[in-house]
């Protein structure tokens, strides 16, 4: 599962409970930048709205070797598949306890393999305009090079400036025990 974008300021800025994994609804081109890097969740977060759940402000650079784009908006709100069971736990979630979604990072994931019985022995039969068939297996199609773009999640709580100080102290702490632990 290589990871493509981190949200390096989740972390400091929000104490994470549960983490949660998404797809992402995306157009081609979206898909294109966003394997190649292009992808900020720099200042993003997630918004339920009507028993649905968004990515939004999560900025995808255009994909130049896409062509011209009309009305590109690379900020627009991105649609989140999850389980309508998953969606009514996290609602209720944040209306009990005042919590917030906040995307973590952005990685794929391998698709699952298909079943060989559905795909009835795994040749179908195509018919060409002249009427002349031809065999041809559905995996051969395309690769799964890639797979598929998925977006890790958490709820979680904001920390205020005490706790954001606390937490360094802790990092600093710890990292010069490591380091004196080296030198013996």
């Amino acid at each position: 599962m290589p990871t493509l974008a981190v949200n390096k300021r989740a972390r400091l800025d929000y104490q994470i409970s549960d983490k949660y994994e998404a797809g992402l609804v995306l157009q081609g081109s979206e898909v294109k930048s966003i394997k190649s890097g292009h992808i900020s969740l720099k200042e993003s977060f997630v918004t339920i709205k009507e028993s649905e759940l968004f990515l939004t402000n999560a900025h995808i650079s255009f994909y130049k070797q896409a062509g011209a784009a009309k009305n590109y908006n690379p900020t627009r709100p991105r649609k989140l598949l999850l389980r309508k069971s998953e969606i009514k736990h996290l609602t209720g979630k944040m209306r009990i306890a005042g919590l917030t979604l906040i995307p973590l990072r952005v990685y794929t994931k391998k698709r699952p393999a298909r079943n060989v019985s559905l795909l009835n022995k795994n040749i179908f039969n195509r018919t060409l305009g002249s009427g002349l068939k031809k065999e041809y297996s559905p995996e051969s199609k395309h690769s799964d090079a890639g797979g598929l773009i998925k977006l890790e999640f958490g709820i979680g709580k904001g920390k205020n400036k005490f706790d954001k100080r606390e937490d360094l102290k802790k990092k600093d702490a710890n990292r010069d025990m490591q380091r004196a632990l080296k030198n013996f």
